[in-house]
């Protein structure tokens, strides 16, 4: 179900081979799917999905929110502003963007897109002044995890075709978006439980060199890391390392 889409006009039938027609849309569906094949990372993926929309349907302005906690992060964009990219981020049910990502439901507006009662500007962008919407859901397992946004400066009817043309891209990234954050979330697990056998190294040391109890030695690195604005894993791997060091034995002695 599509929002605010007042009678599309029918589809155009546009050659083969041309911007809108089936044989380019499904050479792009293909070109990204190798893509996501060959874990070509996904910032690349966005950014030639911005690029392939901006050719084909003519939006002015192309971007795409990441889901990120409870916030979406804009990641990619044709406008000339890197600097907002994973700057600005509004919350889920804000602006247009975020009913999208609320309602998971598509919302295409023809016309005084500024008018729309959810309409939230962003003074870091210059081009946000437009008139017509589109704002599709990227899910993926029914799981939101972003939006895809396209902007005209002028009035303009999304027909369905580039509407379901929108909703399938964003099911193919969506399903990368999703496997990037549970490789990040991985990522951390294996960071953190590295991180604990080196604190309870360090604690097990601090107990054997110091005789400080396990509480008095976590106590000790805790203040440490503060004391030297330090974290606690730096702390730990000093301690370890200066006890790999004492008993490397010495090349010029031979002890």
């Amino acid at each position: 179900m599509v929002e605010n889409i007042p009678n599309s006009r029918p589809s155009d039938s546009p050659e083969p081979g041309q911007p809108g027609s089936g044989d380019v849309e499904f050479g792009f569906l293909h070109e990204i799917g190798s893509r996501l094949a060959a874990a070509e990372p996904l910032q690349g993926v966005l950014d030639r999905v911005v690029e392939f929309l901006h050719d084909v349907i003519g939006p002015d302005s192309t971007f795409i929110y990441v889901l990120k906690g409870e916030q979406l992060r804009l990641m990619a964009s044709n406008n000339q502003h890197p600097e907002a990219l994973n700057q600005i981020a509004l919350n889920v049910g804000q602006g247009i963007t975020g009913w999208v990502a609320e309602h998971q439901k598509p919302v295409a507006v023809a016309r005084n897109a500024a008018r729309d009662p959810r309409f939230l500007a962003f003074s870091e962008l210059p081009e946000d002044e437009y008139e017509a919407f589109l704002s599709v859901p990227l899910v993926s397992r029914g799981k939101l995890v972003g939006v895809i946004n396209l902007q005209h400066r002028m009035p303009h009817m999304h027909t369905k075709r580039e509407i379901n043309f929108v909703a399938a891209v964003g099911y193919l990234v969506g399903s990368e978006i999703e496997l990037a954050r549970l490789d990040d979330e991985l990522g951390d697990l294996h960071s953190q439980l590295a991180t604990r056998k080196l604190v309870e190294r360090a604690k097990g040391l601090l107990q054997r060199d110091v005789g400080l109890t396990e509480e008095e030695a976590y106590l000790t690195l805790q203040r440490q890391a503060r004391q030297r604005r330090l974290t606690m894993k730096q702390v730990a791997e000093a301690i370890v390392l200066s006890d790999d060091l004492k008993r490397r034995p010495d090349s010029t002695t031979g002890k």
